[in-house]
């Protein structure tokens, strides 16, 4: 377990885990903003929108398997060009969280400060991030990619118009991945001693026992 919260105060307890999830946002958007940073990351990997999964099904069975595959490409790229710019958005939203039972969060699971966050700031970080994402598929041209597949979809007899709202998937699945690889590096500060790289860090997370 942790160091023995009584030699901490409540204070240092907090800043240590703000500093934590700073550095992991820090390393997180460095990993989910390089190229193929969500594309070549199964943990991550943006899929198809799950509302409109029987318009793939569909459009593969009439040979658009790769139309819709550089559609999934372009939904990763648009997340990886926002991602380059969330570093920014994350860490104000950390400066200002006032980390309630911060000892048990410390002594929580490997991720429990990154859960917290995300529950705790998932409204605003939407609100912020939106408009971020929406610049972003603009840059990649997903509408573009987008509007060849529902172009053909509904050309198809008998088909039912999918009403995809690509912005608020994109940005949620953007979060998601963000949080997916801060939870990881949280974890690393956790466990490895190395990835404490500030005082406060070694100070809040020292290991009193292996």
């Amino acid at each position: 377990k942790i160091i023995n919260p009584s030699t901490l105060s409540q204070q240092e307890i907090t800043i240590g885990l703000k500093e934590a999830l700073s550095v992991g946002v820090k390393n997180s958007v460095i990993k989910a903003s390089k190229k193929g940073g969500f594309n070549n990351n199964k943990l991550i990997k943006i899929p198809f929108p799950r509302d409109a999964a029987k318009m793939k099904k569909t459009l593969v069975k009439v040979g658009m398997q790769s139309q819709v595959d550089k559609f999934e490409l372009k939904l990763n790229e648009a997340a990886e060009e926002a991602s380059r710019h969330a570093q920014d958005i994350f860490i104000n939203v950390i400066k200002n969280m006032n980390i309630k039972e911060a000892v048990s969060i410390l002594n929580g699971d490997l991720n429990a400060a990154t859960k917290y966050l995300a529950s705790q700031t998932r409204k605003d970080l939407y609100l912020k991030f939106r408009p971020i994402v929406i610049r972003s598929m603009e840059k990649v041209s997903l509408m573009k990619y987008w509007g060849v597949l529902a172009q053909a979809y509904n050309s198809i007899p008998l088909t039912k118009k999918i009403d995809t709202d690509l912005e608020d998937y994109v940005t949620n699945q953007a979060i998601d991945g963000l949080f997916v690889l801060m939870a990881k590096e949280e974890e690393n500060i956790r466990k490895n001693p190395s990835a404490r790289v500030s005082d406060i860090l070694k100070k809040v997370f020292n290991k009193t026992h292996d």
